[in-house]
């Protein structure tokens, strides 16, 4: 790639000539009349970044994978690779392969020395598997390795189980933000009982004097819709009546989850679609009888 210098640049020094061309795939500085190369050693100002990826093209990384909270090293730490190759591709000696595997030993076990990096590493690799069980987002997991920190540096894991503490940072980060996952579900999830979830959230709760926002019941309509299968017609229905419930005040107070029940069971009457209570208390994890004490009180409203 050619570019030209205009007159205010540099002088050619055999004929003075002031149009010096720059070319910028060589690195060369020369004279558009007489051809003299001034110097082969150009500095680049362009873009720094090179790009990374298998199919080339403009990608702007510069140095790796951005850190993240969800490793135990934040993704700061090399790793000896598993190939047995040396830089020029050839395989590595018999004697020279062993040694090499005590290093990628000895790099790993380095890398968690204390007990406390290596209670660290065993949660986050809970919470990267329940990522996947319970469909949750890139944020609230690295919001829930926040909260685990914090728990960490505060002492709390001390003589509590890791499970344990795992699955309240997890509901936490959902409540934090406001992503409808219920305490049963994430107790499903992980194979624990809900009492010892419940145990550990009020803790970290207490502890780290966390701030939660007020959920949103309609935010559980789609997932419990979605779960008894549900027509479009009757969740839009469900929403009305939350939106009425809302206004009125008679949200405040109340389960999130019961109310969202309760609005899809009434909306589900509205529309004429046959879902009974027992169908919707299995797919919110609320029972029958908190469904129609929230139903009494959502027909008084819808009466009014």
């Amino acid at each position: 790639m050619l570019k030209n210098t205009f007159s205010m640049g540099p002088k050619c020094p055999a004929c003075t000539n002031t149009k010096i061309v720059t070319d910028q795939d060589t690195g060369e500085l020369f004279c558009a009349n007489c051809g003299l190369v001034i110097t082969d050693k150009v500095t680049d100002t362009s873009a720094e970044w090179r790009s990374f990826s298998k199919d080339g093209g403009v990608d702007p990384t510069r140095t790796g994978a951005p850190t993240s909270l969800t490793m135990h090293d934040r993704g700061l730490s090399t790793i000896i690779g598993a190939v047995n190759k040396d830089a020029s591709g050839k395989p590595l000696s018999t004697s020279m392969k062993s040694s090499i595997e005590r290093l990628r030993t000895w790099d790993s076990r380095s890398q968690a020395h204390s007990s406390a990096e290596r209670n660290l590493r065993q949660a986050l690799n809970e919470m990267s598997k329940l990522k996947d069980k319970l469909a949750l987002t890139d944020t609230v997991i690295e919001k829930a390795a926040y909260i685990y920190r914090k728990a960490l540096e505060k002492k709390l894991v001390r003589g509590r189980s890791i499970q344990g503490l795992v699955a309240a940072c997890l509901y936490a980060a959902c409540r934090n933000t406001e992503t409808p996952r219920t305490l049963q579900d994430i107790a499903d999830g992980m194979n624990i009982r809900r009492k010892d979830i419940a145990r550990c959230y009020r803790l970290i709760f207490r502890e780290l004097e966390l701030k939660m926002p007020v959920i949103d019941p309609i935010k559980g309509v789609s997932r419990i819709a979605s779960v008894v299968k549900l027509s479009e017609k009757t969740k839009r229905k469900a929403t009305e009546i939350l939106n009425q419930a809302k206004e009125t005040g008679l949200v405040a107070g109340k389960d999130p989850t019961g109310i969202a029940a309760a609005s899809l069971y009434l909306a589900c009457i509205s529309t004429g679609e046959i879902k009974s209570q027992k169908e919707i208390s299995e797919a919110s994890g609320i029972t029958e009888v908190t469904i129609r004490n929230r139903c009494v009180g959502l027909r008084k409203m819808l009466k009014k």
